[in-house]
């Protein structure tokens, strides 16, 4: 048999294997995915957990589970060399291996784009996978516990101040997720003062949201700022040193809780360390059928799907156009990719990738979303129920449509959970501590 090498477990690559077990028989091909996370994250649902309104293993997809005929192998793939087939593969535990295959199917997403800000590094947290989500919203919990017994003052001001960086969706979704649940979690504190809450949000660009026009996009600023907000158009945050953010505007304040959202870079194993071609940004070059390398050259057994690949945007109508690195691509790139090799691999014609947009949905906060389709665009609470209802339908498996659907149900009737689990980070305290009290107060419902 034919050894299928699927690199990375996310969106496309799951979707890829997924769909190449339903296709294969079961002595056409092996196939090996390797990924150091055990599941795979639906990204879209990160917001909601930031607020409680999902549980955070609700949002990520196991791979065992669901990838059952697949050999599962936990580590990255820290080089390709595609002339050899083989990958070098860095585990968590041991020295690193190769594994030797016949056809590859890069799929290794993207990594946060980072900026040489001071204090960045060492405050900030990223919104890409479900353990950044929790922390983030256990942070808010426990700003808010250690801010109801200090007095009045700037320590009091810093731990309810939350700063996001980036207009984007993942940026401004999150951001609108945690300042509804601030809103709510304020009424259950009357040692606190509404008026205390302070939520900023800084993109260098002079509009957020690129995805939607102008208009909405004006109509979401509006819609934060009216809910207490302030939003920071054309700026950029210059410092963030023991959490003293210091903006290009000259604006200055001090933040605990600092959420750094500012868009995708290359995959550095795509970047630097495969004989693959890649184009200027790092990105995988593929043709329109998913095959790696150009109309005129392509790359024999080489295939590539997902936000490391420079998939062309056939539908878009313009020269050089590639498609955008959202859910929507991902997920059917990786259909398409699956039925591509097998196409390949009976001896028949793989099709190309053209898809043309359903639109945009975001959520803003609970009962709050935005919705554009050219130029129909839908606000306030029946684009929110159409955000929930399009992602209930979409993430994979019918267990997880039904344990999300339900975790909604309970939390129309009873209310987010607003209980912190922060002390998780370090379990070991209460037993190295032997009964001494805590440095962090946990707050039970």
């Amino acid at each position: 048999m034919r050894t299928i090498l699927v690199v990375g477990g996310g969106y496309a690559g799951f979707y890829t294997a997924w769909k190449l077990e339903k296709k294969l028989r079961r002595d056409e091909a092996r196939i090996i995915v390797i990924d150091p996370r055990p599941y795979m994250t639906y990204q879209p649902f990160l917001p909601e957990v930031l607020a409680g309104s999902v549980e955070a293993r609700h949002a990520a997809v196991s791979l065992r589970r669901h990838l059952r005929r697949s050999t599962l192998i936990s580590g990255s793939v820290v080089a390709i060399d595609h002339a050899r087939r083989t990958v070098t593969v860095r585990p968590a535990e041991g020295p690193e291996f190769a594994v030797e295959y016949d056809i590859v199917a890069v799929t290794a997403g993207a990594v946060t784009r980072k900026l040489a800000v001071p204090g960045v590094a060492e405050q900030a947290i990223g919104l890409k996978h479900v353990e950044e989500a929790v922390a983030i919203r256990d942070r808010l919990l426990t700003a808010f516990d250690r801010a109801s017994t200090l007095p009045a003052g700037p320590r009091r001001r810093k731990l309810l101040t939350v700063t996001f960086v980036g207009g984007g969706f993942s940026g401004v979704e999150g951001f609108g997720e945690l300042l509804s649940l601030a809103g709510a979690l304020i009424r259950d504190y009357p040692e606190l003062d509404p008026a205390e809450l302070s939520f900023h949000l800084i993109e260098a660009g002079h509009r957020i949201l690129p995805e939607v026009s102008d208009r909405p996009g004006q109509w979401v600023v509006r819609s934060l700022e009216k809910r207490g907000a302030h939003v920071h158009l054309g700026a950029t945050m210059t410092s963030a040193l023991d959490g003293h953010v210091v903006l290009s505007t000259g604006e200055e304040f001090d933040s605990e809780l600092i959420v750094w959202t500012v868009g995708n870079a290359a995959n550095p194993m795509v970047r630097s360390h495969t004989d693959l071609p890649i184009d200027a940004r790092g990105m995988l070059i593929v043709r329109s059928d998913l095959r790696v390398g150009t109309e005129n050259e392509p790359v024999p057994d080489a295939w590539g799907a997902g936000d490391d690949a420079a998939v062309p945007d056939l539908a878009a109508g313009r020269p050089g156009a590639t498609t955008v690195p959202n859910a929507q691509h991902a997920v059917r790139q990786g259909k398409l990719l699956a039925r591509n090799i097998v196409a390949s691999l009976r001896g028949r014609e793989a099709k190309p990738y053209v898809h043309h947009s359903l639109g945009v949905v975001a959520t803003l906060g609970l009962g709050r979303g935005i919705f554009q389709y050219r130029g129909i665009v839908i606000k306030g609470l029946p684009a929110w129920l159409m955000h929930r209802g399009y992602h209930v339908l979409a993430v994979p498996s019918w267990e997880r449509k039904v344990r999300v659907f339900a975790i909604w149900l309970t939390a129309a009737v009873f209310g987010r959970d607003i209980v912190s689990l922060a002390s998780v980070q370090d379990p070991r305290r209460a037993f190295v501590a032997g009964g001494e009290p805590p440095g962090d107060h946990v707050r039970s419902a």
